[in-house]
């Protein structure tokens, strides 16, 4: 665990990219083959499952430390971090150890069939041979959480330096369900598995956000536009006689969407389809709110009902591999044209359509129809290069997304609470209210969008102005309105003001408006009527 403690400390004390990416690839170069495997599925989001509780770990952490269990309770939002809070509380070790850090992983994997007490045990026994940055990583392995400063995409770039390998290749041999227990690092690695390729997805290519006016994109006769749809960007991989779909997160969701077993039926095999998935109203021919596709995501299996309610399909836009060929290379427009040939002859119950390109002479004609986009429940447009050829990440330049500009509403805040990791000492999360009459209804949360000068400002007046404590929440004075950006709005009984918002956030601090001005309860439903 040392070596990679170290590498750890190398990537914390540095926000240099390059310093990071030196660091990381000396270690893939020194490392074993186990510790590298586990690197690699550390950073590609591939974690041990966790067997014990948070909860066990504090009590057992303050037990440890010969303190009460409240003061690592309130110690615990300070430091912001879990791991690294019972890192801090431990006393020093009392032997020391060498062992690496597969043999860790390996340790606390044997955890999840033993008694609770024989789990304590062995964790506790392991505090006492690791120092304090092994500890906090031991902990983060422990809890779950792996946010320690180095993206997928910086620990493959590394990858690629220490190895002498193209890093886009390199990229496609960690896509997929992969797991440790099903390969050794030469095997991923170092070898080429035919097998292995068949259900893997391609890298996502990425778009940027276009702030800009399009015409700083040149003639707008390079480029084409389609709707950015509202649902699960995903890969239709359909290859030795299977088929596989995933989402962008590298998520394998087939088991999810079963209408896309048919596709095997009337796609060729070696066919890979860039889209997204959405809910279909084939009434309106049109995606339904993405609140009915939310209702599918986090199941593994979905009940009938549901399948008829919400029928998913897929808006193709690409056209990544056929024939078993890899077309990534090739102009964006011929990829397109090949796409609209493939999906063209396909039945018209297919769950697959072609994402339609819109046709616009000029910037100012497309400005006028992006302005149209809710109306076909669309978040605004995509612009993609006529000869772009389809790379990985998020590359700028050739692909951008220009949003509609998000909804708003005036609102009160009536709660907040304080925040984790660096905003530990500051109140970053709140609550917002809307009238209904003379009361205040609260609608919904948020925790983004203010500077850092602001969050000191509130969290100054919210430590003066606290009329009563629930926990960790404070109930607030009603005086401050915030203006609440959103992307969407939905129906929700869930909620006591029965809507949801999709990705809230403070756009602005209303300094200009005293509260009996916020918006209205029915502000919101009339919302929830246009856009909905």
């Amino acid at each position: 665990m040392k070596d990679f403690a170290a590498l750890f400390t190398a990537v914390d004390q540095t926000t240099k990219t390059t310093v990071k990416t030196k660091a990381l690839a000396q270690f893939f170069e020194t490392a074993s083959d186990k510790d590298k495997l586990w690197t690699i599925a550390l950073f590609s989001g591939r974690r041990p499952k966790r067997a014990v509780t948070t909860t066990q770990l504090r009590e057992w952490a303050a037990e440890r430390a010969g303190i009460p269990l409240w003061l690592l309770e309130e110690s615990y939002p300070i430091v912001g971090d879990l791991a690294e809070t019972i890192a801090l509380v431990l006393p020093p070790a009392e032997a020391e150890t060498d062992k690496p850090l597969a043999h860790w992983i390996e340790h606390l994997r044997a955890l999840a069939p033993l008694e609770i007490e024989e789990r304590r045990t062995r964790i506790v026994a392991a505090w006492d041979q690791l120092d304090a940055t092994e500890r906090f990583l031991f902990n983060k392995l422990l809890t779950g959480g792996w946010r320690i400063g180095v993206s997928r995409k910086l620990m493959t770039r590394a990858l690629a330096q220490a190895t002498g390998q193209d890093e886009a290749a390199l990229a496609l041999k960690l896509m997929g369900g992969w797991t440790p227990d099903g390969v050794t690092y030469r095997s991923l690695i170092e070898e080429h598995d035919p097998q292995a390729d068949l259900s893997r997805p391609y890298p996502f290519y990425l778009a940027h956000q276009l702030d800009d006016p399009p015409e700083s994109l040149g003639t707008s006769k390079d480029w084409n536009a389609e709707w950015k749809w509202d649902g699960i960007r995903g890969q239709l991989v359909v290859r030795g006689g299977d088929h596989h779909v995933w989402s962008r997160g590298e998520e394998l969701m087939t088991d999810r969407f079963p209408e896309f077993a048919r596709t095997r039926d009337f796609l060729p095999d070696g066919t890979v389809i860039d889209g997204e998935i959405a809910a279909w109203d084939a009434e309106a021919a049109m995606p339904m709110p993405f609140a009915m596709l939310q209702q599918r995501i986090g199941r593994k299996t979905v009940p009938k009902k549901l399948l008829a309610e919400a029928r998913v399909l897929m808006l193709g836009y690409d056209l990544l591999e056929q024939g078993g060929e890899d077309l990534r290379p090739l102009p964006f427009a011929e990829r397109r044209a090949r796409l609209d040939t493939l999906i063209g002859t396909l039945p018209e119950d297919a769950p697959l359509r072609r994402s339609p390109l819109i046709d616009f002479a000029d910037w100012d004609v497309l400005a006028r129809q992006r302005a149209t986009a809710r109306e076909f429940r669309a978040e605004g447009v995509m612009l993609k290069r006529k000869d772009s050829p389809y790379l990985s990440g998020r590359k700028k330049g050739d692909w951008w997304k220009w949003k509609l500009d998000p909804l708003v509403i005036d609102a009160v805040m009536i709660y907040a609470q304080q925040g984790a990791g660096r905003r530990a000492n500051l109140f970053t999360d709140f609550t917002f209210a809307v009238w209904d009459g003379d009361a205040l209804v609260p609608f919904t949360k948020a925790y983004s969008g203010l500077t850092d000068d602001e969050f000191r400002k509130i969290t100054a007046w919210v430590r003066k102005n606290t009329v009563e404590r629930y926990g960790p929440v404070r109930q607030v004075k009603p005086t401050h309105v915030f203006e609440i950006a959103f992307e969407g709005i939905q129906a929700s009984p869930r909620h006591k003001s029965g809507v949801a918002l999709r990705f809230p956030r403070m756009s602005r601090w209303r300094h200009d408006k005293p509260k009996e001005e916020a918006n209205t309860l029915a502000d919101l439903k009339e919302m929830l009527a246009a856009y909905g």
